[in-house]
């Protein structure tokens, strides 16, 4: 059955439409099951009903026009429990549904099981049998197994047909939504521009032919080209080849003739679509093709052939010297966004960003938010490749992307938009007036850095301090480890820009999603693995290099606060801190003058928040990193679109978890400060406010928001919210009662998807 299911996957992998999809999955499960009846139901969303789109067994002339709600006949049944139903006498039952034009009056049997992507019930996959027959649980389990397998490619079917294909037919505009994670707070309406890596064949995107004539002659171009290149390496090899490897040649250039792959492509070229799209595709479908083969040798093949046309896209790519074209509202889509793709477009032009692959803690993503940009990551579900040209709106809030937005979405997310653009020029006028409730508390309001760009942008809003500056990110950006010098010049210019304000400068944080490309951790589990402090410790060249660079850079200036990342015991503490005065000696012998810093931890494991007591008796500050600290006590991966609607900074146990940090290194008499999204939304920047958090660090694009927030409010009255919500046992709940507080200080907060109807 393993085998049969590899099978099915696999070829519906291969087929180019919804249709194809449907057609070929019942006559492979009716052969698989040896049944006389095999059917899909898929949902309509037009009039909410479930149509039967392909049958094996039943009258072929119902397939498109039974429907069928949710809860009518035994389909509806299946979507109504969305689970599973197994019957023998399937006419018995009381939803048994007679259906004349189906001819199911003469099937007894029945097995149906619900298709299910993110929750929602796309169709019915129905198995059913003349006589009666309790279908086994083997063949329940497989055809379960199955639906699961099946569901991302329908939806995928289902969304990549509803886009239409261009140099096809039109297709009427449906409004689609995929899901992301937020990897820069904002709202951007615009058009997509896809951007490819070179010779990548996965990444080309659809694009129409503007001549066709052109493309085709630009196609034979590029495949001469070739030619001559495997011509070539068949002749400077061919003394040391034997004669079955030498004609391996001949075969490559078979492939490339006008009756093959070659042919192909100007066929699809000559139905509009631009060379690069029409190589792609057939390219792929050919792999996919002899990559379900059982002989080894020909599916072997399908490696050639992936090599024969990234080597013609690459001649492509190289003769189409056109510029791309830039909208004034581009919003740049990509398979994994890089800084260099950002750096392509205008920046007076971009107004967004997407990725489908990715995490919030990427290098693009990091300066997208230094920069501003909304921005979307991990949007494994878009077919991106279609995107080039589409009309786009980003919920930088809540991680969505919207595709032909239709006009009441659309005119929604327009009001959003100008009501940030009136608030962001009302906010400008508090640069420098401080962050002080009306009875008189002052929070300092702090950021998070780590690009030479967050600079200006930090010391625009205000910033009175930088309570995070991501060390690695000067690692991420370069193809070795920087040296000592290297670093202190990082550094210093840091600590200079914001002297005499406190910089708090992490150690070297890598693991988890933040990876160097030439100091690889492969692990199964990297959030829970080799990550932070336990990097540093293992490597101490690594980790007294830089702190050495910290101490030097800091020399004359005396605002150096140095963090220890993911600290989970004391004795992590203790090596560390016995490193860095280790370093103060050492720099001291070489004449430097310096003294030693404040050094603190960063509280983000459930591990830290239960000593965090013993931790303060040991060092001279504490930060509580909350993003991870609530991935952590919520078991969710932010950076995971499946699950990251799961993750919530408002979840009672966080909020718990914040207040009794707070509470407890306060009796030690330890400062405790904040960094991570809760602090830079207003609502959240209010609670921890009245938690006792001594500062609060953030984005610098969301400083604005939280001075106005502190400014219009009483601590008494902060604290009275705290109390309400801290009552609360839903995350959700307690949202809307932010929200609604928020709305009456008329102060933005998140703003939450938008869903049309």
């Amino acid at each position: 059955m393993l085998e049969v299911l590899r099978k099915i996957v696999q070829e519906v992998s291969l087929a180019p439409d919804l249709k194809s999809v449907v057609d070929m999955l019942v006559q492979s499960i009716r052969q698989a099951m040896q049944t006389q009846v095999c059917s899909v139901y898929l949902f309509d969303a037009e009039d909410h009903s479930y149509v039967l789109m392909a049958s094996e067994g039943l009258n072929k002339e119902a397939i498109g026009s039974v429907r069928l709600s949710a809860g009518e006949g035994l389909v509806g049944l299946v979507v109504q429990r969305a689970e599973p139903i197994n019957l023998e006498k399937a006419d018995e039952h009381p939803a048994f549904k007679y259906l004349e034009s189906t001819g199911e009056e003469r099937f007894s049997s029945f097995l149906g099981v619900p298709i299910i992507h993110h929750r929602d019930v796309l169709g019915v996959l129905v198995v059913q049998q003349k006589e009666q027959r309790r279908f086994d649980e083997s063949e329940e389990a497989f055809l379960v197994t199955l639906s699961a397998q099946l569901a991302g490619a329908i939806a995928h079917a289902e969304a990549t047909g509803s886009l239409g294909s261009i140099g096809g037919p039109e297709k009427p505009q449906i409004e689609l939504h995929f899901e992301g994670v937020a990897g820069s707070s904002g709202v951007a309406i615009g058009q997509g521009v896809v951007i490819a890596p070179p010779a990548d064949l996965n990444s080309v995107p659809d694009k129409p032919a503007g001549d066709i004539d052109r493309e085709i002659e630009s196609f034979y171009a590029a495949l001469e080209q070739v030619r001559n290149d495997v011509r070539e390496v068949s002749l400077s090899l061919a003394k040391r080849l034997r004669s079955q490897e030498q004609a391996l040649f001949d075969v490559y250039l078979r492939m490339l003739e006008d009756n093959a792959l070659a042919g192909e492509v100007v066929e699809r070229i000559r139905k509009g679509l631009w060379a690069q799209g029409a190589l792609r595709e057939v390219v792929l479908e050919h792999v996919r093709k002899f990559s379900m083969m059982d002989d080894a040798y020909l599916r072997e093949r399908a490696t050639d052939i992936r090599d024969l046309g990234r080597r013609v896209l690459a001649y492509l790519q190289e003769a189409n010297t056109r510029p791309t074209e830039f909208t004034d509202t581009t919003i740049l889509v990509a398979d994994e966004l890089t800084p260099a793709m950002l750096g392509e477009v205008p920046s007076d032009k971009l107004v967004g960003l997407v990725s489908v692959h990715g995490s919030s803690n990427s290098h693009a993503a990091i300066l997208a938010r230094s920069l501003g940009i909304p921005t979307i990551m991990g949007v494994v579900d878009l077919p991106y490749t279609k995107m080039d040209g589409r009309e786009l709106v980003l919920d930088g809030y809540s991680g969505r992307v919207y595709v032909q937005p239709g006009p009441e979405l659309r005119k929604a997310y327009e009001d959003i938009l100008r009501d940030e653009r009136e608030q962001a020029a009302e906010l400008q006028t508090l640069k420098n007036l401080p962050a002080k409730t009306l009875d008189g508390h002052h929070v300092p309001l702090w950021v998070n850095t780590g690009l030479l760009a967050d600079l200006s942008r930090s010391l625009e809003r205000g910033a009175e301090g930088i309570g995070l500056y991501r060390t690695e990110i000067p690692f991420m950006t370069r193809e070795f480890f920087p040296s000592e010098q290297e670093q202190r010049q990082t550094y210093h210019s840091q600590l200079k820009a914001f002297s005499p304000r406190p910089v708090t400068m992490r150690t070297l944080d890598i693991g988890g999603d933040k990876a160097l490309s030439y100091f690889p951790i492969e692990e199964d589990n990297p959030f829970l693995g080799w990550r932070g402090i336990r990097v540093t410790l293992d490597h101490p060249e690594i980790f007294m290099v830089q702190v050495r660079a910290m101490l030097r850079a800091n020399e004359g200036l005396d605002n150096l606060r140095i963090m220890l990342p993911m600290v989970t015991s004391m004795h992590e503490i203790q090596e560390a801190s016995r490193q860095i005065g280790r370093a103060v000696l050492e720099l001291q012998e070489e004449g430097c003058n310096i003294e030693r810093p404040e050094v603190g931890v960063m509280v983000e494991v459930p591990a830290a928040v239960y000593q965090v007591r013993q931790i303060a008796r040991l060092v001279d500050f504490i930060s509580v990193g909350s993003n991870d600290l609530a991935q952590y006590l919520l078991a969710v991966d932010r950076n995971n679109p499946r699950v990251s609607d799961l993750y919530n900074g408002y979840h009672p146990a966080v909020l718990q978890a914040l207040r009794f940090v707070v509470r407890e290194a306060h009796k030690e008499g330890v400062p405790v400060s904040i960094c991570g999204e809760l602090a830079g939304e207003p609502g959240g920047a209010l609670l921890l406010m009245a938690m006792g958090y001594d500062s609060l660090s953030m984005n610098a694009t969301n400083l604005p928001k939280v001075k106005a927030a502190i400014r219009k409010i009483n601590l008494t009255d902060a604290q009275a919210l705290l109390k309400e919500v801290m009552s609360m046992d839903d995350a959700e709940v307690i949202q809307q009662l932010i929200a609604r507080r928020m709305a009456e200080l008329g102060v933005s907060q998140r703003y939450l998807p938008f869903i049309p109807g």
